[in-house]
């Protein structure tokens, strides 16, 4: 059975600092990993981030949602300023796109 921890969001890149590579959890912004080999990194996150959901739901903490598994409307709202709105949909209105395509493409790009 797979257990809540291997549905997290995990990362591993190289550390010019530390000269090893190291392993991140974007739910557990605090936890990292360190280790000469990219694999094991990988492994020692992931064991680290399960032992640290046991601890916190032993201790009746609150345990974060991974971001696999929330649900997402496809909406979000950005303020900007007038200025950069009207830019923007003189940008879209040129290219004949909607607004909203043209700020998911610059999103993507």
């Amino acid at each position: 059975m797979t257990m809540v921890a291997d549905r997290y969001t995990y990362r591993v890149g190289w550390s010019a600092e530390d000269e090893e590579f190291v392993g991140t959890c974007a739910e557990f912004p605090s936890l990292s990993w360190l280790d000469a080999d990219e694999d094991e990194t990988f492994r020692g996150i992931r064991k680290l981030v399960r032992e640290t959901v046991v601890e916190m739901a032993a201790a009746g903490e609150p345990v974060p949602e991974p971001i696999s598994l929330r649900r997402y409307s496809g909406k979000f709202q950005v303020r900007t300023t007038p200025e950069i709105h009207r830019r923007l949909v003189i940008e879209a209105t040129e290219a004949q796109v909607s607004l909203n395509r043209l700020i998911n493409s610059k999103l993507l790009g």
